[in-house]
């Protein structure tokens, strides 16, 4: 899973496919010194700054969002850095990021990326390489983290990222709701299964069936969908045997079953007003009890059993659901990466050491609000070991199973282009493609019926069929 092939990947491609779309994101994003959405003003002080100052982009999440209120006496008062962070949801994170590192701009020097920009942003040059300071700073103890997610972060030997969370995708249901309307939910589920469930608890009328990201983004509703899509026996591209894009596949039987079935559930079983749901939202609904079965990231039950969770203790986590794959859970990790043009090396790197490390960790589920249950999951074998946690994370040895049996290199049923890669295809182009065809599912989504389907693969087709050599 290293990336070594230097074949299967296109700097120039990545420079024609991400560039292209700048013009349009810096208009809509407004100047670098003030992004568009999320709070763009949180600054974490505590030593006075003497020890110098950070710019931060993190993607707007529950572990992100504590270790902003926990860098001031955890990191800040001891160093004496302050840390300016700026959090943003996930699409605006990617697009004013993507920006930034790809242009020389210098207004973030450390960025949240995951396994897809990670390999590619480093071999455009558009990332410090971390290899060095990883293997030599013996607190971050790069032993304790996961082999698979470092890497998935690595491109031709060089590790570019620090993952500050880890997650596969499994899906979440109440087995209270379940035990009450009879019905036994199989301990590995076909998506059919999945369906009759929901079709039947909505029915019910109390609850929605399930939530499923309908936010338009490659990397929020296209996520859930390509996993769909993989098991169901269809892909974005063939693969030309170099591993470069083949022809275009969104126009064949296997991608419009998938597309219609992940319509169909998420406008017929899904929860009120889809398109305007995504991860932070699915969570909500499900903790507050609207909802009985959750498709998403692994990640998503540290906050199902937080403390301030009305479910907790009332979920139940199986593999993520198929039709004629053995798995299909992704595989992912929101990670922290230096851009390359920062002035301030040294200084990111003692703060990602910091965030991502075992201590940060240990330190946070005695302080967070969500309690242990709520801490980064996913990246550091020590995490596993820790009593408190396993005390109350009934996820735990399914996320682990999840993350251990995600099919990244072989994620349908016909090999792939680029780097590996399950809820993405690892080509630079797919960020432009997903986007735009998974705003082209949303209007159909939004329709409250199929009828714009046709129109809608039609025009994915052709768009990524521009892609093809």
């Amino acid at each position: 899973m290293t990336h070594t092939d230097g074949k299967r990947h296109t700097p120039l491609l990545l420079l024609i496919a991400l560039l292209a779309a700048f013009a349009l994101v810096a208009s809509a994003c407004g100047s670098d010194d003030a992004p568009a959405g999320g709070d763009t003003g949180t600054t974490a002080e505590g030593g006075g700054g003497e020890g110098g100052e950070l710019n931060v982009a993190i993607v707007q999440n529950p572990q992100m969002e504590d270790i902003v209120e926990l860098t001031p006496s955890l990191y800040t008062e001891d160093s004496g850095v302050t840390i300016n962070y700026t959090i943003l949801p996930e699409n605006e994170l990617r697009e004013i990021t993507t920006r930034d590192v790809a242009t020389d701009g210098t207004q973030f020097d450390v960025v949240m990326i995951g396994l897809y920009e990670a390999p590619q942003f480093g071999q455009a040059g558009w990332l410090a390489p971390i290899t060095e300071q990883a293997a030599n700073d013996a607190d971050w103890n790069q032993a304790d983290v996961f082999a698979p997610i470092l890497e998935g972060l690595t491109f031709d030997g060089e590790l570019y990222a620090a993952p500050f969370y880890a997650e596969s995708s499994f899906l979440n249901y109440r087995t209270d709701v379940f035990e009450d309307m009879g019905l036994t939910m199989p301990e590995r589920p076909t998506w059919a299964e999945v369906d009759g469930f929901a079709r039947e608890i909505e029915a019910a009328g109390d609850m929605s069936g399930i939530c499923l990201r309908g936010v338009p983004g490659w990397g929020n509703q296209g996520a859930a969908f390509t996993t769909v899509l993989n098991t169901f026996g269809g892909t974005w591209w063939a693969a030309n045997d170099d591993g470069s894009i083949g022809e275009s596949q969104v126009d064949q039987p296997e991608f419009r079953e998938a597309l219609e079935f992940y319509i169909s559930l998420t406008q017929e079983a899904g929860v009120p007003d889809p398109l305007t749901v995504s991860f932070p939202e699915c969570q909500t609904l499900m903790k507050e009890g609207q909802v009985a079965m959750w498709y998403d990231a692994t990640s998503a039950a540290s906050g199902l059993e937080a403390t301030d969770s009305d479910v907790a203790g009332l979920i139940g986590y199986v593999p993520a659901p198929v039709n004629v794959t053995e798995n299909s859970g992704w595989l992912w990790a929101w990670s922290l990466a230096i851009a390359s043009t920062s002035e301030k090396k040294d200084l990111a790197w003692d703060y990602i050491s910091w965030a991502t490390s075992a201590e940060y960790i240990a330190a946070a589920g005695e302080l967070i609000d969500g309690g242990w249950a709520n801490i980064p999951p996913g990246t550091r074998e020590s995490t596993y070991a820790l009593e408190e946690y396993r005390a109350v994370a009934p996820f735990a040895d399914p996320t682990l199973q999840a993350m251990a049996d995600a099919p990244i290199d072989m994620p349908g049923t016909t090999p792939r282009p680029g780097i590996p890669g399950v809820q993405f295809v690892g080509v630079p182009e797919f960020q432009e493609v997903g986007n735009f065809c998974t705003e082209r599912f949303g209007e159909v989504i939004g329709s409250g019926n199929l009828d714009g389907l046709d129109d809608a693969i039609s025009a994915c087709h052709e768009f990524a069929a521009r892609f093809s050599s």
